[in-house]
């Protein structure tokens, strides 16, 4: 155990001599990357063995205290046994090994101020129990619930608010009822690689549940957790643009980002220099988190690969604590699983080193809609439909990336919206040469559809034209989807089975059919050996549906619909491609066999990666590798809400 009553004299000493922080950090080189790009300067500053050693010999820290925040292999942990990994389940609040609140006092002031206790994002609607009830800010709250950037600026909401528990719904107050819920407890605002080691090791060493947050982005609940350490990176924002890097495996342009960089800052910073990045389509998603490691389709993807192809090397801290270099040459097996195998499972970046591409002489799109009419009839709608879907490969064939919606608008009704037909180097004339065709078929339905059309001369531009902000925060939904292969388009048996599910989930089942016409590999056929899901390889079409209920919905009944979403609705889709997969970061939270679902062939590897690098489980997320060795106590066995306690299975 530690000593409470030398740890109190020692907070009572820094608080008579003023001292805001207990500085364990030691500053390295820039240029001690095992990489060929600098480090940030939040990457220099850093917790090393004879830096944590320091605060004990200037007597700031007794052995015991600092024992916590010591490395997996440093001889002050060994010394205090600290780790409690053998638990049945994480600590929480209450237990032996949850630390005082004159630990959290310790931690804070080694971490310079930078912990927070935030209340739930809602808690400004409720009278208790948190005493934050403000009427204004709680309006500004539920007037801005669809905007992502409300989710994005606080320390723990996310986007997707069924996976925290709906424990504090704002519109549920003042005297309704609030907690915490699947939120973290304590969340550090990192702003160095040292705060991030910090609470790395003081979460393994203690046995906490620790998460991660950049933006909240996220649909499966995998950047939240109850009784969890969240480490916040999204004030890692630094940016460097090298007009010439240069290594052993690759020459040309290239950005390096902290992990807190979102699309539309990589996007602006690239348009600036006069190149092309390889980013999201949603303009809030953090690019070096989740969206990158777990893949990420770009809406140059069909051109260029996946948005983590593009990466030469990553830094990071792995859950040992300690700072590392991943790359083709320093620690290429963990390179390789964290190209793909997806967020909080190996380690929290800190950066990451992307290609940039010579921009291209213009950008293209093309919009069109078309829907049923006392004239046209459901029959004609999806004839029309079929005419588009069926010809994927040949977009896809072509760099091309389209964001589309099949909409119910109403009983026997529909509206098919092509928001973005985007081609990349090519102009007006020559996308008109290609759509008007695929438009004159449907013409040739009954169907009367006019394309907009529109040039640039940056993708910038075009990105900031085409894709607008999109709400975000519903609590009443659940989105999935999968991965159709070329082989579905090419062949015309299986394409009939294909679209024939796909018409009866929008028609029969009156659900949302959305997706991305995207192929996940570079127009050249040549990507990176990594750890990406292959069906993305030979996809044509990243397809997406969803169920919604009624807000006064019992939990027992909301339960039932996810289940049907998972075992009847995708049950059929799965069938029309059973070697294909889906995409983990916008996949069903409950997906039944996530392993092949979200990985493929390369689960196998990424699992014994897991065992290598986090041996005791410290980063846990829903349906991430190595997830099955735990469960989440009193979950929804059909909602994968992150209220509960995490346990060992």
């Amino acid at each position: 155990m530690w000593f409470p009553r030398v740890s109190l004299l020692l907070l009572a000493v820094a608080a008579v001599r003023g001292d805001d922080s207990i500085d364990a950090a030691e500053q390295v080189p820039a240029s001690s990357s095992n990489s060929s790009a600098a480090l940030f300067q939040a990457e220099t500053v850093q917790l090393t063995n004879l830096s944590l050693q320091s605060v004990v010999d200037n007597n700031q820290l007794n052995s015991s205290d600092a024992a916590l925040f010591d490395f997996a292999d440093g001889n002050l942990a060994k010394r205090g046994l600290f780790t409690r990994s053998s638990a049945a389940c994480k600590t929480g609040p209450g237990d032996t090994w949850w630390p005082s609140s004159t630990i959290w006092q310790i931690f804070d002031l080694l971490l310079g101020g930078a912990l927070v206790k935030p209340p739930p994002i809602g808690a400004v609607c409720f009278n208790d129990p948190f005493g934050v009830y403000n009427a204004q800010s709680c309006s500004d709250v539920i007037n801005s619930w669809t905007d992502s950037t409300l989710h994005v600026d606080h320390p723990t909401s996310i986007m997707n608010p069924l996976m925290q528990g709906l424990t504090c719904k704002p519109e549920l107050g003042p005297n309704g009822q609030c907690t915490t819920g699947g939120y973290p407890v304590y969340v550090v605002n990192a702003q160095s690689v040292y705060h991030v080691q910090l609470a790395v090791n003081l979460a393994r060493n203690l046995n906490i549940r620790l998460v991660v947050k950049n933006t909240g982005h996220d649909f499966a609940g995998k950047s939240t957790g109850a009784d969890a350490l969240s480490i916040r990176t999204h004030q890692l924002k630094n940016i460097k643009y090298y007009a010439k890097y240069q290594d052993s495996h690759y020459q040309g342009a290239a950005f390096k980002l902290g992990a807190g960089v979102q699309a539309s800052e990589l996007y602006a910073a690239a348009n600036a220099k006069g190149v092309d990045v390889v980013g999201g389509e949603g303009k809030t998603v953090g690019v070096a988190g989740g969206y990158m490691l777990g893949g990420g389709h770009s809406p140059l993807s069909s051109l260029y690969g996946m948005a983590v192809d593009q990466v030469i090397s990553m830094e990071l801290v792995t859950p040992d604590g300690r700072f590392v270099t991943a790359n083709r040459d320093s620690n290429p097996d963990l390179f390789w699983g964290l190209c793909g195998g997806g967020g909080s499972t190996y380690g929290i970046v800190t950066s990451v080193l992307v290609k940039a591409y010579p921009k291209l002489n213009k950008y293209s799109t093309a919009a069109f809609s078309f829907a049923t009419t006392d004239s046209v009839t459901a029959d004609d709608f999806y004839n029309a439909l079929n005419l588009y879907m069926r010809a994927a490969p040949d977009y896809t064939d072509n760099g091309e990336y389209h964001y589309w919606f099949v909409l119910p608008t109403g009983p026997g009704s529909f509206m098919f919206l092509m928001q973005a037909w985007f081609a990349p180097g090519v102009g007006q004339d020559v996308l008109q040469s290609r759509v008007e065709p695929v438009l004159d078929k449907i013409r040739a339905v009954g169907i009367d559809v006019e394309a907009t059309y529109a040039e640039y001369t940056d993708f910038y531009s075009m990105w900031q034209a085409t894709f607008p902000l999109e709400a975000v925060g519903s609590d009443n939904a659940i989105t999935t989807g999968r991965l159709l292969p070329r082989e579905n388009f090419l062949n015309e048996t299986r394409w009939d089975e294909t679209f024939s599910v796909l018409r009866w989930t929008s028609e029969t089942v009156g659900s949302l059919v959305f997706g991305f016409t995207i192929r996940g590999s570079p127009s050249n056929g040549v990507y990176p050996d990594n750890g990406v899901n292959p069906a993305w390889r030979n996809s044509s079409m990243h397809a997406m549906t969803g169920i919604q209920w009624d807000q006064d919905i019992t939990p027992a009944a909301r339960s039932a619909q996810a289940s049907y979403l998972t075992n009847t609705i995708m049950a059929k889709w799965r069938a029309t491609c059973p070697n294909s997969g889906s995409y983990m970061s916008e996949g069903d939270p409950n997906e039944p066999n996530w392993q092949q679902s979200f990985f493929g062939s390369k689960y196998p590897k990424l699992y014994q990666l897991k065992q290598k690098w986090d041996p005791t489980g410290l980063l846990y997320a829903n349906r991430a590798v190595g997830s099955e060795n735990w469960y989440i106590k009193g979950q929804d066995p059909n909602i994968a809400m992150q209220n509960g306690r995490l346990c060992k299975a």
